[in-house]
């Protein structure tokens, strides 16, 4: 079995744009294909746009055992560099684990915004595994969206080892974020089956930015970028990048 092969539509993507460009992380158990929407409408409005995928996902449960929570900060530490390469302004947008590893980048690097929707800094389900090695692999629910039609590119079950390491990230993120000092905006959904809500609450307060603001996503889930409030997202997080990249954007 190849367990490195990419599972077709869960690959990374790169689209060129102007000058300022778009890092997207996406999260736990899921691939650059649920942040695709929202990826799309940033490029039309001319972004560069990277959508990255994180080592061990989107393409087997085998392959993601052998990850560490390093290799997901040093994904997202290589996305900024390349981005930094042809980009002269940075905004990091992160789902979920995404959001935390979004957070984590802001505290060592000088990007200038970060997106986060639903951020993780704590997983009430996976809890209980916590130190555990055994079982091997714990069932993953379907994915936590309102909107039933829509679809998201997840294994059926993921591995304790990977539950442990993102608990590991987690607790690393939260205690780091009093190094953020870029503008922020949070993106919360009161009815989040995964992510307690007040997360983004602790990091609103946690962050060391006067740039900071929060929007509730009252028709979605966890899974927000693809749920029924994706376009309230699109339209904030837009506005929220071109009001402070008016300096280098033209109108």
């Amino acid at each position: 079995m190849n367990t490195t092969q990419v599972i077709p539509g869960a690959e990374s993507y790169f689209i060129s744009g102007n000058s300022v460009g778009i890092l997207i992380i996406h999260g736990f158990n899921g691939t650059p294909q649920s942040m695709e929407y929202l990826s799309k409408k940033f490029s039309t409005q001319g972004f560069t746009v990277y959508s990255l995928r994180l080592k061990g996902h989107g393409t087997h449960e085998e392959e993601m055992e052998s990850c560490s929570y390093q290799d997901w900060v040093e994904n997202v530490a290589e996305g900024y560099s390349r981005l930094k390469q042809t980009c002269h302004k940075i905004y990091v947008i992160g789902q979920s684990m995404g959001g935390a590893l979004a957070l984590d980048l802001a505290g060592k690097v000088d990007c200038d915004g970060v997106i986060a929707i639903n951020a993780a800094l704590q997983v009430p389900d996976y809890e209980p595994y916590r130190n555990f090695s055994a079982p091997r692999f714990i069932p993953d629910e379907k994915p936590d969206i309102n909107d039933g039609d829509a679809f998201e590119i997840t294994y059926p079950q993921v591995p304790i080892k990977a539950v442990n390491e993102l608990l590991s990230l987690m607790d690393r993120v939260k205690k780091a974020l009093h190094k953020v000092y870029c503008p922020v905006l949070l993106f919360h959904s009161p009815e989040d089956h995964v992510v307690p809500e007040h997360c983004s609450y602790e990091i609103y307060h946690l962050v060391s930015s006067k740039d900071k603001h929060m929007v509730s996503l009252d028709h979605s889930y966890h899974v927000a970028s693809l749920d029924y409030d994706k376009d309230k997202i699109v339209e904030a997080a837009i506005s929220f990048m071109k009001d402070r990249s008016e300096d280098i954007l033209v109108s």
